[in-house]
């Protein structure tokens, strides 16, 4: 769901595993949600044989436990946070003070606010820039650092499995709306025959990409 109401997007990515007889899926997306605090990368797995599960321990209790899996029983998901918190943050602004931020470990200089329309992003208000605005604006300069890892991108996939595909834009279906199921997408329907065959070349997209964070306006709204 790339209209989360309580995300702001900035990027998405999405990878295909698979083994002569097992698959597994990833979907990032990294983005702001002002109720974590913090700009995260949500890593969604799909798969029939997950690893590394959430355990009983997560949760107040077995039932909830219990529940848990039998809602999710072929999907995980795991949050990593490349940038870390400091100064430069302010609720959901950026502080007008700061002059840096950490990015996996090492300091980047914020831009300007000028910067930011040679990236596409046009400021609600240019003397308070958004944290959503900047994640957008590094997302389009240091994507690689702020997605997963190969490491943290395999933590939930099953032993054993070959990273065959992996696409930084593709067709998304609008599965907020029940006739828009994955199953009837174009993109899914050819990421299930790569899965089944090996085979690259069975996905061929006519479809534009819209995966791109300005064809999802509604995410972060709510």
């Amino acid at each position: 769901m790339l209209d989360n109401g309580y995300v702001y997007l900035a990027a998405t990515r999405l990878t295909v595993f698979r083994s002569p007889d097992d698959w597994a899926m990833t979907i990032e997306v990294f983005g702001f949600s002002p109720r974590t605090g913090l700009p995260d990368t949500h890593i969604h797995t799909f798969g029939v044989n997950l690893c590394n599960r959430k355990r009983p321990e997560n949760y107040v209790s077995r039932e909830a436990y219990e529940n848990y899996l039998r809602n999710n029983p072929h999907n995980e998901s795991q949050f990593i946070f490349p940038i870390a918190e400091g100064d430069w943050l302010d609720g959901e602004s950026v502080s007008r003070n700061a002059s840096e931020l950490v990015l996996r470990g090492k300091p980047l200089l914020l831009p300007t606010a000028q910067e930011y329309e040679k990236h596409g992003i046009e400021l609600e208000d240019e003397a308070d820039i958004r944290v959503y605005e900047l994640c957008r604006f590094l997302a389009d300069i240091r994507r690689r650092e702020l997605l997963a890892t190969s490491e943290e991108l395999r933590v939930n996939v099953g032993k054993g499995l070959e990273q065959v595909l992996q696409l930084d834009e593709w067709n998304h279906p609008n599965v907020v709306d029940d006739a828009c199921r994955p199953s009837g997408s174009e993109t899914f329907q050819q990421l299930a025959e790569v899965i089944i065959t090996g085979d690259v070349g069975k996905y061929r997209p006519s479809l534009l990409p819209n995966t791109h964070w300005q064809n999802w306006p509604d995410g972060g709204t709510l």
